[in-house]
């Protein structure tokens, strides 16, 4: 069924407000890219019943800072909390410093060891500064919540934990194979869900944005809500973004992301190494261009425009909005430089004496590589030059004088030996 379709579907259900075109308009941006919208209807009454009282609903995302950056498949819901945002309702950043201590179960089969307190502080010190460069700052409301789930203590957490029951949160297809499988659940990983259902609670929620693996979590939300005597709120997920290698979700651990702090340069690199085929997943998912651009883009490739084309306006939409227009413009020509075997105006330039030098020692000294060992397989690879020329001699050594090294396409250094 079509966006179309299923809102004059929903349509009918209302009947308390009207249902304008700036109803529809949020509706549909609401709807795009996402993976499921529940329960439709539901949603349009809220947005109607704002529309028509001027009372702004309030969508809530939360982050465990499990790590000390955010890359862009985060900005996947990000994207969707920034376009709510505009539309006049009440973003809430929840930074999750609390559950961050239980650590969430979703899509594992083991037991995820907590972070530390220390770990937790360091990593959320950059959250909210990175996930600006996505929401309104001025237009967000920050919170935490172990401002709430740290009074709570063990008698709140026990009547809290009475609100749920084993046989439902069983359901969830994670705990349901692990113990099929004889793998240990600890009894801390129930109480992730109720912490997270229970700040849905505190924070009086209309609508909760997640990704796809947060469904179950979200779903509990709604259902300690009711229990609390609240309107449950709507939950949103938005699909896990595949990183550079099109297959598994963008991920740190799996070196298959792009980090939104990344220098301009590699993210633009990076985002046109892509498939053609992942690109329009990145535009549906990470643009901000509309469906109808898109789609005619998409309409001219297919008729013969060289796909790198719409590639190159990708990067460079999505490098502006992280450094600047100007940043991604640059990016662009240091991009095509290195294709055609040029050096970029601008690289690192240092001194280093204890010439004459190896050619693994010299790159591990210029920052080049990360240990002489690694640089030496990198020249065995024929993945290194001096002075344009490509290194197949492992056991070069440079004497006095100033070189140009590269290692691979992207990085440089102009260096001075004594």
């Amino acid at each position: 069924m079509s966006h179309t379709d299923r809102l004059d579907s929903s349509v009918t259900t209302v009947t308390s407000h009207p249902v304008t075109d700036r109803v529809r308009d949020a509706f549909r941006a609401t709807q795009r890219g996402c993976d499921e919208l529940l329960p439709e209807a539901d949603w349009l009454k809220k947005l109607a019943r704002s529309e028509a009282t001027g009372v702004p609903l309030r969508i809530k995302l939360g982050l465990d800072p499990t790590a000390p950056d955010i890359h862009i498949g985060h900005t996947v819901v990000l994207n969707k909390l920034r376009q709510l945002q505009d539309l006049g309702h009440t973003v809430i950043f929840l930074i999750g410093d609390f559950t961050s201590r239980i650590g969430d179960p979703s899509g594992r089969n083991a037991t995820r060891p907590p972070l530390t307190r220390e770990q937790i502080e360091h990593n959320a010190k950059t959250y909210y500064q990175q996930a600006s460069l996505v929401l309104d700052s001025e237009k967000t409301e920050v919170r935490y919540n172990s401002e709430w789930c740290d009074p709570l203590g063990a008698r709140g957490l026990i009547q809290l934990a009475s609100r749920y029951t084993v046989a439902r949160m069983m359901e969830r297809d994670d705990f349901t194979k692990r113990y099929k499988a004889g793998t240990p659940i600890s009894v801390h990983e129930f109480l992730y869900p109720l912490m997270q259902g229970y700040d849905s609670v505190v924070l009086k929620s209309d609508l909760e944005l997640g990704g796809t693996d947060q469904k179950f979590n979200l779903l509990v939300g709604r259902a300690l809500q009711s229990e609390y005597g609240q309107e449950p709120q709507c939950i949103l997920t938005m699909p896990l973004l595949e990183g550079l290698d099109g297959v598994e979700k963008m991920s740190k651990s799996k070196g298959n992301f792009i980090g939104i702090s990344e220098a301009p340069n590699d993210m633009f690199a990076k985002l046109l190494s892509i498939s053609d085929t992942l690109m329009w997943r990145y535009f549906t998912l990470l643009s901000f261009r509309s469906e109808d651009e898109i789609a005619a883009l998409k309409a001219e490739v297919e008729a013969g425009r060289n796909p790198k084309d719409a590639k190159v306006m990708l990067a460079k939409e999505i490098t502006a909005r992280f450094h600047s227009a100007a940043a991604a413009d640059a990016a662009e020509n240091d991009f095509n430089l290195r294709a055609r075997g040029g050096v970029p105006d601008v690289i690192p330039e240092l001194a280093i004496a204890g010439a004459p030098i190896g050619i693994g020692a010299l790159l591990r000294e210029a920052s080049l590589a990360p240990s002489s060992s690694e640089a030496l397989r990198l020249v065995e690879g024929g993945g290194v030059k001096v002075d344009g020329s490509v290194v197949s001699d492992r056991g070069l050594k440079l004497i006095a004088g100033t070189y140009v090294l590269q290692v691979g396409k992207r990085k440089f250094a102009r260096v001075t030996l004594s």
